[in-house]
């Protein structure tokens, strides 16, 4: 799989992210170390998986089809979303928060546990 490597310096950007149920979480990254994402493909495929599915979801809805077979289409994506989601984790565990550790960014940590819980909610 093809690796990419982004040297993030994002120091005081300020950027909000809005949340399905409309909660705002606003933060900045102030990190230097490296993200290394050796599993690029396998998120962008897991995440045109869930595409799919959605709108597999939208077009059962227009065309009026059973709750029950829509529920079933609705647990694929969750379950497509949520796959994808331990793929990227378990990828920044391996790569971003080694780097972060070794160059002393205990930050990171904090930051990832925001996420974490934001993530399982």
């Amino acid at each position: 799989m093809a690796e990419q490597k982004e040297k993030t310096i994002l120091s005081n950007v300020r950027h909000t992210h809005v949340l399905e149920d409309g909660t705002e979480i606003t933060h900045t990254h102030e990190h230097t170390h490296t993200h290394t994402h050796h599993n690029t493909k396998a998120v962008v495929n897991r995440l045109s998986r869930a595409i799919g599915h959605l709108s597999m979801v939208k077009r059962m809805v227009e065309e009026g089809r059973d709750c029950s077979d829509v529920l079933i289409q609705l647990a694929a994506v969750k379950s497509a979303l949520n796959s994808t989601g331990k793929v990227i984790l378990k990828d920044h565990l391996e790569h971003c928060m080694v780097d972060a550790i070794e160059s002393g960014d205990m930050k990171e940590i904090e930051e990832l546990n925001k996420a974490i819980d934001q993530f399982i909610k």
